[in-house]
């Protein structure tokens, strides 16, 4: 049994699929194994484990971010349920910079996204009762904590439902400035 690693369109954005036993009791698979994923983490410990669970189709979590020293490495997988999961590359000098990746995060497809430092995050809830499993290299930090607006006009991000159920914090995200450059990690 093993992790599969893809890289994606964005450099250091991954895809990571794993192996499946199944026989008459269910299945079993690996979510994390730190040898397999060292070199996709760059090292980093995880110190933080969060959770978060949204009930209506159509909600739009994100996208959200944190600045240095607190950026942050994520391992994002859907544990119930199905979302929309979008990342945006923020990072200065980035040959992405300012494009995003999406992926359909399926709980019965074992997929996630390592996500890298300076990168946003965001999903939308494609069937209700969705539940996701964050893993964080950081902790977290009010002060450093950034979002960029789900509708972005920059970013022309193409939800695949209305969004609804957007939380007032994300609501108010200030639009990207035309002086943003990035973010230096």
């Amino acid at each position: 049994m093993s992790l599969i690693i893809n890289q994606t369109s964005i450099s250091g954005l991954f895809l990571v699929d794993n192996d499946k036993l199944e026989d008459h009791r269910g299945s079993f698979s690996r979510f994390f194994c730190k040898q397999e994923l060292f070199e996709v983490l760059e090292g980093r410990d995880f110190v933080q484990i969060n959770h978060s669970y949204t009930k209506r189709v159509g909600a739009i979590r994100g996208l959200h971010y944190q600045l240095p020293p607190y950026a942050e490495t994520k391992i994002v997988r859907c544990l119930k349920g199905k979302v929309w999961d979008v990342v945006v590359d923020l990072r200065a000098e980035s040959p992405t910079f300012l494009k995003y990746h999406f992926e359909e995060l399926d709980a019965s497809e074992n997929k996630m996204l390592v996500i890298p430092e300076g990168c946003a995050h965001g999903y939308q809830v494609l069937q209700g009762d969705s539940e996701l499993l964050y893993l964080h290299t950081e902790y977290y930090s009010l002060e450093y904590e950034r979002g960029v607006r789900y509708n972005e006009p920059l970013l022309h991000i193409l939800w695949p439902l209305p969004p609804i159920d957007i939380s007032e914090r994300d609501l108010n995200h200030t639009l990207i400035e035309p002086e943003f450059f990035g973010i230096k990690i």
